[in-house]
């Protein structure tokens, strides 16, 4: 269901690096949990992003939630896509849904640190396990 060659984090978001440009998005567990996406707001490119920092949200109809980078760097696009259609996070989290993508220059050892997709679902699975305890 995770795309093994996407790295994960703790906070749901995914990554995916193509040499040093990191494409950065929500998990399908993450926009699930959100239920349906109404707002998303992102970074312009050029912005600076730090590895564990909140750099926009997503908005549902049930909450606001912070969207974390993955990584340090600076944005070089962001999908505008969403800005008309965010319902596209529900659609499809792990590609045409793409939040923004970083120029890094230390992506390989801050995605080093990040969860493969098995370990990741393991996590998932942990949550859920301590959400109906």
């Amino acid at each position: 269901m995770y795309p093994t060659d996407f790295r994960y984090t703790k906070e749901h978001e995914w990554v995916k690096l193509e040499g040093d440009v990191a494409t950065v998005g929500i998990t399908d567990y993450a926009q699930h949990e959100l239920g349906d996406v109404v707002y998303v707001e992102l970074p312009a490119a050029r912005a600076k992003v730090e590895a564990g920092q909140a750099f926009g949200t997503v908005e549902s109809v049930k909450s606001v939630s912070e969207i974390f980078s993955p990584v340090t760097g600076e944005v070089t696009e962001a999908n505008g896509v969403l800005a008309d259609h965010p319902e596209t996070i529900n659609q499809d989290a792990h590609g045409a849904a793409w939040l923004v993508r970083i120029r890094t220059s230390n992506a390989a050892s801050e995605i080093a640190s990040l969860m493969d997709a098995a370990a990741y679902e393991a996590y998932i699975a942990e949550q859920q396990k301590e959400a109906s305890a």
